[in-house]
């Protein structure tokens, strides 16, 4: 997995070389072995459908388009997140809050701290949409990591 992109590499029998094009190809399955063991466990449509399902998908979840490039080894190349310019905006801003928020932790901050810094009225937004994630990625502490749910609980950043 990479920033921009997801890269899949199999062993694969090839029936050709090069990019393979969704509107012109013959579904032959790329590792017979594993083809055949996913048809008897029933994880299988039909044959081909993998390829045509990712490029339907992809277009829909990321905006671009997957690559699939056939040769001794299959590769499938599948863009993450397409961020258009409106969006970006709102990335932006939602990156600059937390480092505002981040900063603002440098010294340990109770719950009612933060709620009234960020202008967030929901408790259990703040809670499930700011702190939690926050926490989770290990940019956020509790000041009482063994009872996070003390009311005399607070939050810091070491950075």
């Amino acid at each position: 997995m990479e920033k921009e992109r997801v890269l899949v590499e199999n062993s694969n029998k090839p029936h050709g070389n090069g990019t393979i094009d969704p509107n012109n190809f013959s579904p032959f399955p790329k590792n017979p072995t594993i083809a055949k063991f996913f048809k008897e466990i029933g994880r299988v449509d039909e044959l081909g459908s993998g390829v045509r399902n990712t490029y339907k998908y992809s277009k829909i979840y990321s905006g671009g388009e997957p690559v699939f490039i056939e040769s001794d080894v299959f590769k499938t190349i599948i863009p993450l997140k397409y961020i258009s310019n409106q969006n970006s905006d709102q990335v932006s801003d939602q990156d600059e809050r937390t480092e505002k928020l981040l900063e603002f932790c440098k010294i340990p901050k109770s719950r009612s701290e933060i709620q009234e810094f960020m202008n967030i009225k929901s408790r259990r937004y703040l809670r499930n949409n700011i702190l939690r994630p926050l926490i989770d990625g290990g940019q956020l502490e509790l000041t009482i990591p063994d009872k996070p749910t003390s009311p005399k609980q607070k939050y810091y950043t070491n950075n």
